[in-house]
């Protein structure tokens, strides 16, 4: 129907919601963790993102396999696995940058997942092909095509720094509040048209800035 992220992600939310829902689809509070090496490099970035109880109800719905009420985190462990390897078409929703380069990320390691309080979080580690070593790291969190809405959460820790040199530090940049009349006048089309290259969804990326010594 859309492209390999849906499989996993989405396709669930499109077929409950119909086509006159308009975008986006899915709604993410993210945390994330930007990792460095002993040797000041970074290498990699550790994700929690909390989905939307709707999407977190459909999408856990009989995996409770021992039947008693709980979901744990084994009965969770092949969805994780499935929702972070279906995300690599869309560079799992990551922009990391080292000295205004991009950068490139390994495999996806450690998927897990939790459900509490009506929500599901899925936790990931991304490593970077290579370490990276800059004085100034960006990462953004976003979707392209704008299909599922990330919103860094609040407070201090929403982005963290594991390991950093002495003395960096860090501003956090959260995007301006959607557009509601802007959005009415976008079509559901429109939107299927976007694709991972697409541009449309940068407007509503969360940004970190890191700058070292």
């Amino acid at each position: 129907m859309r492209h390999g992220v849906v499989a996993a992600f989405v396709l669930a939310i499109i077929g409950a919601a119909g086509p006159a829902l308009a975008h986006p689809h899915v709604w993410i509070t993210a945390k994330a963790e930007i990792a460095y090496g002993q040797d000041g490099r970074v290498t990699g970035v550790r994700h929690a993102w909390t989905f939307d109880e709707a999407y977190s109800a459909f999408v856990t719905q009989g995996l409770d396999k021992n039947g008693d009420g709980k979901l744990t985190p084994d009965e969770l462990a092949e969805l994780a696995k499935v929702n972070t390897e279906s995300l690599a078409e869309f560079d799992y929703f990551t922009l990391l940058k080292s000295g205004g380069a991009k950068q490139d990320f390994a495999e996806p390691r450690e998927p897990a997942m939790a459900f509490a309080d009506g929500k599901a979080t899925l936790t990931f580690l991304l490593p970077l092909k290579a370490p990276a070593r800059a004085r100034t790291v960006s990462l953004e969190v976003y979707d392209p095509t704008f299909f599922v809405s990330f919103a860094i959460a609040d407070g201090e820790d929403a982005v963290r720094l594991a390991n950093a040199p002495r003395g960096c530090a860090m501003t956090i940049t959260r995007p301006k509040p959607v557009d509601l009349a802007q959005q009415k006048n976008l079509s559901e089309s429109f939107f299927e048209a976007l694709t991972a290259t697409s541009d449309f969804g940068a407007q509503f990326a969360n940004r970190a800035i890191v700058a070292c010594p």
